[in-house]
């Protein structure tokens, strides 16, 4: 077990090594930054000594080393459009987006795995059938969309929920939240509908199917001849097993969650990192892209780790498989 820990970590430090790579070339050869951080009349005494202060007259070599040693202590420079340390904007805009994700993560965690399971045991009812149909129009309408039709529903005709920004947030510490004020709570019911809606579809109908399959198996088979209840055949066997690999796509789809938030963010002008990404890509904001190409990747590296320990910790099957000797 610890050698395959030790295997994974080398292989996600290899993975943000070559994200890094990407990044830098992105950084470095995407254009001239002097000539979008300066103006016009700018003296070509004057570029050359910025040019110089930024590090963009040493060697490639060097320069890679320094930019990748800054963010491995998440500096990532300057924006060209905010004129301020990207890490700052990066912080000051996370906990906007990681609210938004972990809300979005937990609605389609929740009610994807209790409408996989009513499917799955009460597959020929109506409820289950509606069941269906919503998770169709979760997965074929874009993300945009279903946000559009929210607003218009919920906000330009019922007015019932604010149709963008964050509403009002409390701080603690360096943290801001709208959980603790009703309308930080009103402002994150529809993009986090919005958000997830798509990622509880696919994890109901992963979990329906995994349950149907699981319900065929010999060993439910002797459950019920052994006389054990219906509820514990289904929900302490049967249950248990589907969970197995709901665990990997529900790890994963988090950091989809986080990188694909970019459209929600935009349509409800939500103040995360997928919105600050979207206005560096309209202003050619190479450090902010850049960095936020590296979060992304750690935030994926991070939870693909986390998920590969957890699958060997639920499935004992895989276990005894590490343990094995070659």
């Amino acid at each position: 077990m610890l050698a395959f820990t030790v295997r994974r970590a080398i292989q996600a430090v290899g993975v943000m090594i070559a994200v890094g790579i990407i990044a830098f070339s992105m950084f470095r050869f995407a254009g001239d930054p002097v000539n979008q951080m300066v103006a016009i009349d700018t003296s070509a005494a004057d570029r050359a000594a910025l040019r110089h202060s930024l590090g963009l007259d040493d060697p490639i070599p060097v320069q890679f080393a320094h930019y990748f040693v800054n963010a491995a202590q998440f500096k990532f420079g300057v924006s060209y459009q905010f004129r301020q340390p990207v890490a700052s904007l990066l912080a000051e805009r996370m906990p906007a987006t990681l609210e938004l994700a972990i809300c979005a993560t937990v609605l389609s965690m929740v009610f994807g795995i209790l409408m996989g399971v009513y499917s799955a045991l009460r597959r020929d009812s109506l409820l289950a059938k509606i069941f269906q149909a919503v998770s169709l129009i979760g997965i074929s309408l874009p993300t945009f969309l279903i946000g559009i039709l929210l607003i218009y529903l919920f906000a330009v005709t019922l007015g019932w929920l604010p149709s963008f920004g964050r509403g009002d947030v409390v701080r603690i510490g360096w943290w801001t939240t709208g959980l603790l004020t009703v309308s930080g709570l009103k402002a994150l019911i529809m993009p986090s509908v919005t958000l997830g809606l798509f990622q509880m579809t696919l994890i109901m109908r992963l979990v329906r199917a995994e349950m149907l399959e699981v319900l065929r198996t010999d060993y439910i088979r002797f459950a019920r001849a052994r006389g054990l209840t219906t509820r514990a055949i289904h929900f302490g066997h049967a249950l248990k097993n589907t969970l197995v690999p709901v665990i990997t796509v529900a790890g994963l789809q988090f950091g989809s969650v986080i990188a694909f938030a970019i459209i929600t963010e935009t349509v409800f002008q939500w103040p995360g990192m997928g919105l600050l990404f979207l206005q560096a890509v309209q202003n050619v904001d190479i450090p902010i892209m850049a960095a936020y190409l590296l979060m992304v990747s750690l935030i994926f590296v991070t939870i693909n780790f986390i998920v590969d320990i957890l699958y060997t910790v639920v499935d004992p099957r895989l276990r005894a498989t590490i343990s094995r000797p070659a």
